[in-house]
């Protein structure tokens, strides 16, 4: 870049300073109103909605003996031999229901990996991981299959409301990744044409059920 270019660019960058444009940052953040409406339904329907229009795939169970008939039946379909969780209270739980080849010693060669999340973003149809589950960081990224447990008391409308839940539930020991997951993982940075399961997993399943 010649000296007369790069002195050109920065004399309008200087010119663009001299008159800010305001930025309503406090009105936006303070009344996210006139942004986009509330939900008119329920916020179950409303995320089931907007997941699968991202390509996840979900189901509601009843309870958690339905949970885990769901899943065998998945597994079977699949032939899945090695299914990753390292989440002590849900492998525990899943095998206690019965649900077989659950492992928590090789991410590296499993063939789904099931986890827990913080809650599930209704509106965008997402899930909040973060690094403070037990799960960490890289299991519901790593395995080419993730599958989401998750209860309708995490359902949240939008993604302020699941920040304002972190931050009650952490207080100042904030984790260091806090994550939105919506969907497969995808691209279009090649040549325009959507690729999934390029940097994370190539299926997203989510299972919502009620609390018991």
């Amino acid at each position: 870049m010649s000296n007369t270019s790069k002195e050109n660019i920065l004399k309008r960058i200087q010119q663009a300073l001299k008159k800010p444009v305001p930025v309503p940052f406090s009105a936006s953040v303070g009344d996210a109103s006139t942004l986009y409406q509330p939900s008119s339904q329920e916020l179950e329907i409303e995320f089931a909605e907007n997941f699968t229009k991202l390509q996840g795939r979900f189901s509601y169970c009843a309870n958690e003996t339905e949970l885990v008939e769901q899943l065998q039946t998945l597994a079977t379909q699949r032939k899945w031999t090695k299914i990753f969780c390292c989440e002590e209270a849900l492998k525990n739980m899943l095998a206690g229901k019965g649900l077989q080849n659950i492992n928590s010693t090789d991410l590296a060669t499993c063939e789904a990996s099931i986890t827990y999340c913080e809650q599930l973003v209704a509106r965008t149809g997402s899930m909040l991981l973060s690094s403070g589950q037990a799960s960490g960081r890289t299991v519901s990224v790593y395995a080419p299959i993730h599958i989401c447990i998750a209860y309708t008391d995490q359902l949240v409308y939008d993604v302020a409301d699941s920040l304002n839940s972190l931050l009650d539930k952490y207080r100042l020991n904030l984790p260091s990744l806090i994550t939105l997951a919506s969907g497969p993982s995808r691209t279009a940075d090649i040549e325009k044409t959507l690729v999934v399961g390029v940097h994370g997993p190539k299926e997203v399943f989510c299972f919502l059920l009620d609390r018991q």
